[in-house]
Parts: structure tokens; sequence; C-alpha cells
């Protein structure tokens, strides 16, 4: 196992600026952000260039993970991929092929992405929904030598009413998700708040996980028994992604057991790249204080993991 960190936390750096810090920070791998360059929801980046990737552009990513002794670990491209309206989900399915052609010539390492949700319609046909156009998807990325790969995150922001927006959230859709022929990009940070044991939800499928994210979680009882477990609404419109309970945090900092976590992960035969994801606000809101925190992911997990 090496330990790697996800780029999408330095939007404002160049890929060698990254490449650079992370070398002479002890990490071992990045996983490059590859949203194109737009939008402004928080923790996208475009650290490779998919949607205009030729020669040059893979000889730039190449020299500089080589020259500061760095793996690629997967392609970052997380969008709905069951957006509700076609031309916007046509888009996001074309840029997601993009990253896949893009992995392709990288070496075919893989392509994290979401099932997404429409929030206009019930579970049941978005899932019948997804059984339609997801294959597709999947099969193009075979064709190429390339996993999908799918993070479990909620993505409570993308419904209106906070209710999740990616139908892969728990180990019941995870089931589901694999009959459809994709992979797990395993996130402990999510099951922590819904009351499911990280680790317990992990066991059955480590052989299903192909890159597995380093987030923590952290919860407050006091505030659960004000908002319940669906989070504040009076506020929704107005703070989408913060249920107003619980927040991120950096290895350590929350309630994950990572100790358990990498164990279970070894035990399962993991070979991968343990990704730090960086979405805690106590170390957000400078550059500085996110390479802090960073700093601080590395420090509590290099002890854990051996390569």
């Amino acid at each position: 196992m090496k330990l790697g960190l996800l780029t999408s936390c330095l939007p404002e750096w160049s890929l060698e600026e990254i490449a650079g810090w992370a070398g002479e920070h002890g990490f071992e791998a990045l996983e490059l952000a590859a949203w194109p360059s737009l939008g402004d929801r928080p923790f996208t980046a475009s650290h490779v260039a998919a949607d205009r990737f030729d020669g040059a552009e893979a000889e730039r990513v190449r020299a500089a993970l080589d020259s500061n002794g760095l793996e690629l670990s997967a392609l970052a491209y997380y969008d709905n991929n069951l957006a509700s309206d076609p031309t916007e989900r046509e888009a996001y399915h074309s840029h997601l092929r993009a990253c896949i052609d893009t992995a392709a010539e990288l070496g075919g390492v893989p392509v994290g992405t979401f099932i997404g949700r429409d929030p206009g319609r019930t579970v049941a046909e978005n899932l019948r929904e997804a059984e339609r156009v997801m294959p597709p998807l999947v099969d193009y990325a075979g064709e190429r030598g390339v996993a999908l790969m799918i993070e479990n995150c909620v993505m409570e922001g993308w419904h209106p009413d906070g209710a999740p927006g990616n139908l892969a959230y728990s180990p019941e859709l995870w089931e589901w998700m694999f009959g459809l022929g994709f992979y797990l990009n395993f996130d402990p940070s999510h099951l922590l708040w819904l009351g499911i044991d990280p680790v317990e939800a992990l066991r059955p499928y480590v052989d299903r996980v192909i890159h597995a994210h380093a987030k923590d979680a952290e919860v407050f009882p006091a505030e659960r028994n004000r908002y319940g477990f669906f989070g504040r609404l009076g506020t929704r419109e107005q703070h989408p992604w913060d249920m107003g309970w619980w927040r991120y945090r950096l290895p350590g900092s929350g309630e994950v057991d990572f100790r358990r976590y990498v164990d279970t992960l070894y035990e399962g035969g993991f070979e991968g790249v343990l990704s730090v994801e960086h979405e805690d606000p106590i170390w957000g809101g400078t550059t500085e204080k996110v390479l802090r925190g960073l700093e601080i992911g590395q420090r509590n997990l290099a002890p854990l993991v051996v390569g």
C-alpha cells in the first residue's frame, strides 16, 4: 500500500507545484483532479487537461510525477451521471469518456466518478435509469483497459432536501453497482455519519476496492438532537452542504478508527493507494492551512502504511 493525496484541495496550484511539494513531504502518489475548467463546486480542480489531452500533456504529467518520485493512482472526476437535464448529463458523460481516454494513455489507472441521481425521480426510477445509461460507460472504459470506480459519497447537497444525491452510499447499493461492472473507491468518512461502521462495511468488499480515500468525520450529538438525522432544513437553500451536526476532518482528527481501517485493507489483500482527501474546514481557507492539513494527514497515516 502507498500513501497519496487527492489534488482537488489545491485548485490554485499547478500539477508541478503539487508534485514537488508532495514528493518532499512523504507522499508517494497523486490522485489527479480532472474536472473541466469550469464550474464552482467546492473541492474540484483541473490538474490534468482531459478535455484537451495530447502527447504534450501526457509528457507534462509524466515528467511532474517522475521527477518527484510519485506514481499516478487515479483520475478524479466526480459529477452527476444521472443529471435530469439531458444536455447537462451528456456533457458529464462526454468528459468522463475523455477522462477514460486520458487514463488509458497514462497507464490504465482507474477513473473515479459518481452514479448520481435525478432528484425529481424516485430511488427505484433512478436505479432503473442507471442500469440503462451506465453500462455503456463501463464498457467504454473496459475496452480501453480502464476500471471505473464509484466513491461512496452521499452528495446530500445535490438534493434540495438533503436526501442522498449519489446512489452508491451504502453496502446494499454497492452490491447493485458491482453488478453493473463498477469498482469501489472506498471512503470511510461518509459511512460514519450514516451510522454505519466503516470497517465492518468494508470487510466483505475489499476485493472490489481498487482505490481508497483517507478522510475522517466528526459528529456533534447536541446538534443532531436539534436538527435530527436529516440535518438542518430551514436553511437548506443557503447551506446545501452543511447538515449542521457533523463535519469532515483530516485522518486522525475525527472518529474513524484508521488503524482498524488500514488493517482491514491489508487483511483483504488491498495493494493500492490510500489517498488523503482534504475537506477539513479547520485546515482550509488558505493554501498555507491546506498544506498544513495535508502534513497532519500524512503524519497520522504514515506509521500505518507499509509500502
